[in-house]
């Protein structure tokens, strides 16, 4: 019966584990670290897709945003970023929308800041999480810069909105996509996602392409900025933080 309305609910694993122990039964679906041995070839798959995605960058998030792991092409999104912001764990979200992070070199904040904002707040509110709606609260409340719309006229050639950067005296622009592990038994497993950036146009392909890795490896970021973990953590105690 558990297991027909978490179905039917759609639950993630996360929360089935929680309806479980509501219900006096032991989660059934692991929760390891994410640096933990049984999931070593994880791990591997998740270092080989970020090095093969290279010269483009690609980056790993957990749940609730935090950076994981990065390829050494994404140090390119955190030139001139404060020092504070990459001390872990680094909020990928925090990181992109604060004004001492990406966002006075956003050429079209004003069309990403509410694709961000929103997409977090569907996310609480289809998990009610407080951490996550916290975040949206602090990010929500962050000073708008070049809050006006810029003009742009679109083109049939647009397949999706670009993330526009400025990177000195060019612009860059990346679409992405995201990638999550496909019939997991494991919570840590369950909530990685992979965000691989590719260009949105022919200068930003041929930018990129022609640096290759190198310009990047001089850029790479400090591995003190990426953190492994496994999340929150559900047990016959309650939920708590590692």
């Amino acid at each position: 019966m558990i297991g027909q309305l978490s179905d039917a609910l759609a639950l993630t694993l996360r929360d089935r584990n929680r309806f479980l122990l509501s219900a006096g039964y032991a989660p059934v679906y692991s929760h390891d670290e994410l640096e933990a041995p049984q999931l070593e070839l994880v791990r591997a798959a998740v270092r080989r897709i970020l090095t093969a995605h290279e010269p483009y960058p690609a980056i790993v998030i957990d749940r609730y945003h935090n950076l994981l792991d990065a390829n050494a092409s994404s140090a390119l999104f955190t030139k001139d970023c404060a020092s504070w912001l990459l001390a872990p764990p680094v909020n990928v979200l925090r990181l992109t929308l604060h004004p001492d992070g990406m966002a006075p070199r956003f050429i079209n904040l004003s069309e990403w800041r509410p694709h961000l904002l929103g997409s977090l707040r569907r996310e609480v509110e289809t998990s009610g999480d407080s951490e996550l709606n916290a975040l949206y609260n602090e990010l929500k409340a962050y000073p708008v810069l070049n809050p006006l719309p810029e003009s742009r006229q679109r083109s049939a050639a647009d397949i999706c909105m670009p993330m526009r950067l400025r990177d000195g005296q060019r612009e860059l622009a990346f679409y992405s996509t995201i990638a999550t592990f496909g019939t997991p038994f494991d919570v840590t497993v369950s909530e990685l996602a992979i965000e691989s950036f590719f260009p949105a146009d022919t200068a930003t392909a041929h930018a990129l392409n022609t640096e290759g890795a190198r310009h990047h490896r001089a850029l790479e970021m400090p591995a003190s900025a990426r953190r492994h973990v496994g999340g929150h953590r559900d047990d016959e105690h309650g939920e708590g933080r590692p």
